[in-house]
């Protein structure tokens, strides 16, 4: 008697994705092309749902707020039980530990919607999870003080104010899901994405495995002659705006103000306010202008030979401009879409500046993609080696992923402080007593 080939399923054949905080699918999407499947997706803003309902009209969406969500409605949604899950994907709000907002941190109820992330993970125990945020969250404090509480003639800071008390929250509530959690910064134009937009990826794996943080398919031409030329061999240069933008029909734009655009006309391509003439200066700031910092958002003119900036959700704000590098107008939709990878037959729901804020806020779909192929590629190692007791001993381990940033996140300051012209007392040696005192 003969027998046919068995049809034995891989490790790898079901790869199924459950989606929090979805949004308009990015970093969905960019898991997608590396072979998963989306089976259910969490989103409560109405026209982040209508861009789903658009273009994935049979995907199951639960669409109301999270934390009136169970875990259960999510499974019977995506039609799995608990430890079916392959990856749990999520992006909780992140304007509330952002650099350019005012970084209430967890004690913004937006901040703590990672804790709704943790109790989903925590029922569903999926093989992985992956989290991204903003840059702001390796230095936001779990109580933010403003800058101008500062300093001498202020109290001290207290435990919960210090910069990266924040992270340090949430590294224990992560760890205390008992996964293994690697994260790590990450800049999506070192892996390919036409964008210079940092991002802090979270990365877990329930059974120990080997998961790790992505290693650059791309690097900065300028930055050459520090990259080793056998390193450089290995590596593309970063995709500029000239090549991602080649061939795009614009159609939807949002307008510049009359006086916003008389400044941008002056400018060329990669200048911004700083090239302004001087008696131009505050009217291009405005009040700001009394800051610090860079403030290259304001008045800004991009260049062709770069890659993007990080795409905001307003490319017509005052701080936040993102003009095109030869034409009096902002990035478009189109150009908004392609920057970030998305499909060019993907469609947006809602008004232009809803659009704007749904792929402002989306993950290339680059850098989830690269994140889908290397759990594909542990996926596969697991399948051959089998897991191993020193695998299931990383249960519960939280590491940061990168040695440099790991260094720099132990060494980094208190606070930050306004620099001395602009604190009620400028005296160094006060500041230094104070940042002594704090906790």
């Amino acid at each position: 008697m003969r027998f046919g080939k068995r049809n034995v399923k891989k490790p790898t054949d079901n790869l199924f994705v459950i989606s929090l905080f979805s949004g308009a699918m990015g970093l969905d999407l960019g898991l997608e092309r590396a072979g998963f499947k989306t089976r259910a997706a969490v989103e409560i803003n109405n026209a982040a749902v209508g861009t789903m309902r658009l273009n994935r009209p049979k995907l199951p969406i639960v669409s109301k707020s999270i934390r009136d969500t169970t875990t259960y409605e999510i499974l019977e949604a995506a039609g799995l039980c608990p430890g079916e899950v392959t990856v749990i994907s999520a992006g909780p709000c992140c304007q509330t530990f952002s650099t350019v907002g005012k970084r209430r941190s967890v004690a913004d109820e937006r901040g703590g919607l990672f804790r709704e992330f943790c109790r989903i993970v925590a029922e569903a125990r999926p093989r992985f999870f992956v989290m991204e945020n903003v840059k702001g969250i390796l230095s936001a404090a779990k109580k933010h003080r403003p800058l101008d509480e500062r300093g001498p003639g202020f109290p001290p800071l207290c435990k919960e104010e210090l910069l990266g008390s924040a992270l340090g929250l949430i590294l224990e509530e992560l760890g205390n899901l008992n996964y293994y959690v690697v994260f790590g910064l990450l800049n999506a134009a070192d892996h390919g994405v036409p964008q210079k937009r940092w991002r802090v990826f979270f990365i877990g794996s329930r059974d120990g495995e080997d998961i790790s943080l992505l290693r650059p398919t791309h690097y900065d031409p300028r930055a050459q002659e520090t990259l080793g030329s056998l390193f450089r061999r290995r590596l593309l240069p970063w995709v500029t705006l000239r090549k991602a933008l080649n061939g795009v029909h614009s159609e939807h734009w949002s307008e510049f103000t009359k006086e916003r655009l008389e400044l941008l006309r002056r400018l060329e391509p990669g200048q911004d306010w700083r090239d302004l003439p001087p008696h131009l200066h505050r009217r291009a700031l405005g009040a700001a202008l009394d800051s610090w910092g860079g403030r290259t958002g304001f008045c800004r003119r991009l260049s062709w030979d770069e890659p993007a900036p990080t795409l905001t959700t307003a490319p017509d704000g005052r701080a936040t401009t993102l003009c095109h590098p030869t034409e009096g107008r902002p990035l478009s939709i189109e150009e908004y879409a392609v920057l970030q990878e998305f499909p060019r037959k993907w469609k947006f729901a809602g008004s232009i500046r809803q659009q704007y804020v749904q792929i402002g806020n989306a993950v290339p779909l680059g850098l989830g993609e690269g994140v889908g192929r290397m759990l594909r590629r542990v996926m596969r190692a697991t399948a051959q080696t089998g897991l191993s007791q020193v695998n299931y001993r990383r249960r519960g381990l939280v590491v940061c992923g990168d040695a440099g940033l790991e260094e720099r996140l132990a060494n980094r300051k208190k606070t930050q402080l306004h620099p001395p012209h602009l604190r009620m007392n400028p005296d160094p040696e006060a500041a230094r007593e104070w940042l002594e005192a704090s906790a």
